[in-house]
């Protein structure tokens, strides 16, 4: 099945948190907390875990995030995580990952596996979609 929406960022805070041991490198690694609101067949909203390696005066960088989403697919209410990532070379968006983590959905969501992916368009607004399949989830004693 395929969800589809739109976000917004309702919060992006910079953290003090940094890798231990300190490594230089040409591009510092950052940790951030932020909100997401979803709406469309997305409905919702996450908690993010942010870090990046990234350049804010070029735009050139790495992210990853893993996020924590409690609200609906296509109608379906629970909660699950998932991860993506991506680079960017200051105007586009390369090497891109995204995946629902495997045994983290709930209630209606629960068993939930798959993929996804997020775009911006032109006029800022952003997209992001779940092609995923709901099943019973290991160790329930149910058969699919």
């Amino acid at each position: 099945m395929r969800a589809t929406g739109t976000f917004t960022v309702k919060a992006f805070v910079p953290t003090e948190l940094k890798p231990e041991p300190a490594v230089p490198t040409g591009l510092p690694v950052g940790v951030a907390t932020m909100e997401k609101s979803f709406e469309g067949e997305v409905a919702g909203r996450s908690a993010t875990l942010f870090t990046a390696a990234f350049d804010q005066g070029t735009g050139v960088g790495t992210y990853v995030a893993m996020e924590s989403f409690e609200g609906s697919l296509n109608g379906r209410e629970g909660s699950f995580n998932f991860v993506h990532s991506a680079t960017t070379s200051g105007s586009d968006r390369t090497a891109e990952f995204f995946t629902v983590v495997p045994s983290s959905g709930t209630g209606a969501l629960a068993g939930i596996t798959g993929a996804g992916g997020m775009a911006v368009d032109a006029d800022g607004t952003h997209r992001i979609w779940f092609d995923y399949r709901l099943g019973v989830p290991e160790g329930s004693g149910q058969s699919t």
